[in-house]
């Protein structure tokens, strides 16, 4: 499930425009960076990409309980999704392209940065609790972590909305 821009802005072509890729949740942090990528959009002529992850069922035994579980995991990613959009569309003026996949957080950020070339940047927020910068940038700045083949940027998860529109 994707969907893609309208006419892309400032008459640059759609595939020289820089593609600003965020993992979406319901993460206070996912808010911030959501709103970092769309004012650097905005900025820079750019797009943004949202990506949600939905886990993997590991119901195999009772096919029915999987699949509604599935389809409720799809409905409420659909739904998260469509409020990041209007927050990127109010922000940037465009619709940004939404994907949902379903697997581990990290495989799908990497295939999907692997499929589509004109993603150009990474943009995530750490995580403000005690429990650290969440799973995601855990991964990413761990010693020996593979190596992604654009730029991230990490941006404060306790950054205010205005702090990010003075930022970015």
């Amino acid at each position: 499930m994707s969907e893609t821009s309208p006419s892309p802005s400032l008459g640059l072509s759609p595939a020289s425009r820089r593609k600003f890729l965020v993992v979406a949740d319901n993460s206070p942090e996912s808010k911030v960076a959501i709103r970092f990528a769309a004012r650097r959009a905005q900025h820079t002529g750019g797009t943004v990409t949202l990506l949600a992850v939905i886990p993997p069922a590991d119901f195999q035994q009772w096919a029915g309980v999987e699949r509604m579980m599935r389809e409720e995991a799809l409905q409420e990613a659909d739904q998260m999704l469509q409020d990041a959009a209007s927050v990127v569309t109010d922000i940037a003026g465009e619709i940004p392209e939404r994907v949902v996949r379903e697997g581990r957080t990290a495989e799908q950020v990497q295939a999907l940065i692997k499929e589509d070339k004109a993603i150009s940047i990474l943009v995530l927020a750490a995580g403000v609790s005690k429990d650290g910068p969440g799973p995601l940038v855990s991964a990413i700045a761990r010693p020996g972590a593979s190596s992604y083949p654009i730029p991230v940027t990490v941006v404060p998860g306790s950054l205010t909305d205005q702090q990010v529109d003075a930022l970015a």
